[in-house]
């Protein structure tokens, strides 16, 4: 047998091999724990969809039956909870909006650096404060401090819808939920904006200064455009906020149903989710699921302002 002859090789796999192979296990892998995890938040949001419609069908098929006393419908009981749930939010993002620009410009564009940073972590600390003691807070303290400037309103601006009617103390009325609910929220906006300001493009506000432009020139024409879309989300999420709060709503505003544009008067209006909050503990059967449909209602109203909120952000971005 010749000496040149030579066996093929039988050797096993050479390291780069299995590098490769285990690198095409790796992305497989991340790749479907990635549509799981994204597949499992609509598997969720199903899941809750489908429970509260459910649970709202013998409301739905006996509309008539409600706290086992009176007769009502569902197109005469929820109506006014919507109303009350989206005037007291558009309230408190009115009041809460610029606000809450003006500190996010402060934080990012006027501050010194350590004040900064400090009015950042006092924002960020706020946020985190448990909605039942900004109730507690609103009710017992905030509310007798807003009862001068509500009869100051009532007397020289009652020519205003908002501001007529007859207020009377304490003043638990829809504007004093409102504030507090301002208040909740103003953190969230805040903190997203000064996050969106401080991405503006250094180069763009060094432009529009050198070209002569003022500081408030340079935010108006440089930094709000850019953050535009950015306030917009951060105003959606105060407004997702404002929509579902429960407790700190429940123990500041004595609740009514009517769609009175009054926010001074007392007893006029109720949210959904205080409502809920107030007569789940003692509601079964048909006014228990009355609750779920009014559950059921907040939580297609809060789905379409999110859609909405997504779209305006998509328009609002930069142009291809």
């Amino acid at each position: 047998m010749s000496t040149t002859d030579v066996e093929p090789d039988s050797s096993p796999a050479t390291p780069a091999s299995m590098r490769s192979s285990s690198k095409r296990f790796g992305d497989s892998l991340f790749s479907a724990l990635s549509v799981g995890s994204g597949l499992l938040i609509f598997l969720t949001l199903a899941a809750v969809a489908v429970f509260l419609t459910t649970e709202s069908m013998p409301a739905i098929i006996a509309s008539q039956e409600f706290a086992g006393t009176a007769e009502f419908s569902l197109l005469e009981y929820v109506p006014p909870l919507i109303f009350g749930t989206i005037l007291a939010s558009a309230i408190a993002l009115l009041i809460a909006i610029p606000i809450s620009i003006g500190i996010a410009l402060f934080i990012s564009h006027f501050a010194p650096r350590r004040m900064a940073a400090g009015l950042g972590y006092m924002i960020d600390l706020l946020a985190a404060v448990p909605s039942v003691v900004y109730g507690l807070w609103g009710g017992i303290w905030l509310v007798p401090k807003l009862e001068p400037m509500y009869v100051f309103l009532n007397t020289y601006f009652a020519w205003i819808p908002l501001f007529a009617g007859e207020p009377s103390a304490p003043m638990r009325n829809l504007a004093s939920a409102s504030v507090v609910l301002a208040v909740m929220v103003l953190p969230i906006i805040t903190a997203v904006s000064r996050e969106v300001f401080l991405q503006t493009p250094r180069l763009q506000e060094e432009a529009a200064l050198a070209l002569g432009a003022t500081r408030w020139e340079t935010i108006r024409t440089v930094v709000l455009p850019f953050g535009r879309g950015g306030v917009v989300a951060a105003s959606m999420l105060g407004l997702g906020r404002a929509l579902g709060e429960t407790m700190a709503v429940l123990m500041i505003l004595a609740p009514g149903a009517s769609f009175s544009l009054h926010i001074l008067e007392v007893g006029r209006h109720n949210s959904i989710a205080a409502n809920i909050a107030s007569k789940q503990a003692e509601a079964s059967g048909v006014d228990m699921s009355l609750l779920v449909f009014t559950g059921l209602v907040l939580f297609v109203l809060t789905f379409i302002i999110n859609a909405l909120a997504r779209w305006i952000v998509a328009r609002s971005g930069p142009k291809s």
